[in-house]
């Protein structure tokens, strides 16, 4: 190794004045460090904390019954119904009664929520909501508008200290206690490691949209912290459930722009080829329908050959680009008029259910790690995520952990920043093995599922572990082989699971997974064994 140092690494001390390190620069992370201002923290991102996160590009906003009518007893039920049987009801619970509270913390943050002429929170609607609860920033800027308001929050807090450009590789292990992490630096060709010792991780690195090849997501989103824990041993919960956005526009870009679900409760409508609203017959509340119900209906159609297209024409029409101006100029990028033109639209990869297992402190199965946002599984969610309750679940349970890390370690112990030699790195892997692995992915673990096809998945996702040289592809090869593994196992259709073999939910199936690594890798054995 050089005696030079990169530029990166000598803006670092040896000795740092806080032992909690927090991975990931989104909504979770960002408003888990700000809840624990004045404790110092180190906030661990491979990019400008809020340029790579899910959470800036949601665009209907965060659910809380605040609105007259609501109660948080009806959004529990709904968050339930669309959970599909299996979400865990006290955490449902806990999570919507804390919700007015934590809207009016990022309102004390800066978050410009929209109101009205008394200045009163409003509220929209979305599928599978019984009543207005959606609070959102001008239509479908929520998601940018909580990030930046958070970002400058960030920046004006003294407690808190960023470490951009860095991507956690590996949690470092003392038994069953997470005693620090490996990190690489990520800017350019930057190789050099470096060694983070703490008394307390908390993983917010987001979800595993990017392991898809038709995504929502930003490329950081591959499933990097669950695979992460799970190679330390964390307990992972509900891997198999992804959640497929019905409404991504189809004009063939990674990632691909999403059409907000708040569209079709403004009552635009889903059309075929043909000119037939094919929900009409699939479903009571036709385009309301479940989130997963309506993608299945839009990839069944695509699938055919007959298409799926968006109708704002009517609805919404000339008011298109002030009430909804992201979705619109991401249709003129695409050359669509949306007050004139048919908008094509297509699944895509967008929440994932799964991933470490949490209880209602943020506390995984391990000593010393902690998880919030979408990397983690507190069971809110069960099968399928209820619209706007991803931003929710992120800030609350966010919260909670500050206030459990608090309480359980006292500020005064410190961390220590060691330069390690560079060890793996992913330029060593042949540029097609993440494409491949995406279309893996898309191909057996997608929309739709059946046995023959997750068996071949497996393969091949061990074919490409056997490959592999890279620490960081690791962990997102890890957990794509964790969701295809439960997949396999979960033997009927639920929520965000769909299994062509087992059309209908079975009653001996009504209950989540929970998996570790070695129960998955034991599965793949058999998988390989009776392929071979």
């Amino acid at each position: 190794m050089s005696n030079e140092q990169p530029d990166l690494f000598k803006k670092l001390p040896s000795d740092i004045s806080d032992d909690v390190i927090i991975i990931g620069g989104g909504l979770a992370g960002l408003f888990c460090a700000l809840k624990m201002a004045p404790r110092p923290v180190t906030v661990l991102a491979a990019a400008p904390i809020g340029t790579g996160a899910s959470s800036a590009w949601a665009q209907a906003g965060i659910a809380a019954a605040v609105m007259p009518g609501d109660t948080v007893e009806k959004h529990v039920e709904d968050t339930l119904t669309a959970g599909a049987g299996i979400s865990d009801e006290e955490i449902a619970r806990l999570m919507a009664a804390e919700a007015a509270d934590r809207v009016l913390d990022l309102a004390e943050y800066g978050v410009p929520f929209d109101r009205d002429l008394e200045g009163k929170l409003e509220a929209s609607r979305e599928a599978a909501h019984s009543e207005n609860r959606v609070i959102g920033v001008q239509g479908d800027r929520a998601g940018k508008a909580i990030m930046e308001a958070l970002v400058t929050a960030v920046h004006d807090t003294p407690s808190i200290r960023l470490l951009e450009g860095f991507v956690a590789e590996e949690l470092i292990t003392d038994g069953r206690k997470v005693t620090g992490l490996l990190a690489r630096g990520d800017r350019g060709t930057n190789p050099h490691r470096i060694e983070l010792g703490a008394s307390a991780v908390i993983m917010a690195s987001g979800g595993v949209g990017a392991l898809y090849e038709v995504t929502t997501n930003p490329t950081q989103a591959r499933g990097g912290g669950a695979g992460m824990a799970a190679r330390a041993g964390a307990m992972i919960a509900d891997p198999e459930f992804v959640q497929f956005h019905p409404t991504a526009l189809n004009v063939g870009k990674d990632p691909a722009p999403l059409a907000t679900e708040a569209l079709r409760g403004e009552g635009c409508t889903l059309h075929n080829d043909a000119g037939e609203r094919f929900m009409l017959s699939i479903h009571k509340d036709a385009e309301l329908a479940p989130r997963d119900v309506v993608a299945k209906a839009i990839f069944d159609e695509v699938q055919a050959g007959r298409g799926a297209w968006l109708d704002a024409r009517e609805a919404v029409g000339d008011h298109f680009e002030a009430e909804f101006p992201t979705v619109y100029g991401y249709c003129k990028d695409a050359g669509i008029d949306p007050t004139k033109d048919l908008i094509p639209v297509i699944p895509a990869a967008h929440y994932h259910m799964g991933g470490i297992f949490v209880d209602a402190d943020g506390r995984s199965s391990l000593d010393g790690l902690y998880a919030c946002g979408e990397a983690t599984s507190t069971g809110a969610h069960g099968a399928n995520r209820l619209a706007s309750n991803s931003l929710l679940e992120a800030v609350v349970f966010a919260g909670r952990i500050a206030e459990d890390v608090m309480k359980h370690y006292p500020v005064g112990a410190h961390s220590t920043i060691v330069e390690r030699p560079p060890g793996e790195d992913d330029s060593r892997n042949p540029k097609r093995m993440m494409p491949e692995l995406r279309a893996i992915m898309s191909k057996y673990v997608g929309v739709s599922r059946n046995a023959d096809g997750l068996k071949e998945g497996i393969c091949k996702i061990h074919a490409l572990e056997q490959e592999n040289r890279s620490a960081r592809f690791r962990n997102a090869l890890t957990t794509a082989k964790m969701m295809a593994v439960a997949a396999l196992l979960r033997e009927e259709s639920r929520g965000g699971h769909r299994r062509s073999d087992f059309p209908e939910a079975r009653d001996e199936w009504k209950r989540r997974t929970f998996i570790t690594l070695d129960e998955a890798n034991a599965v793949m054995s058999d998988v390989l064994g009776a392929a071979s």
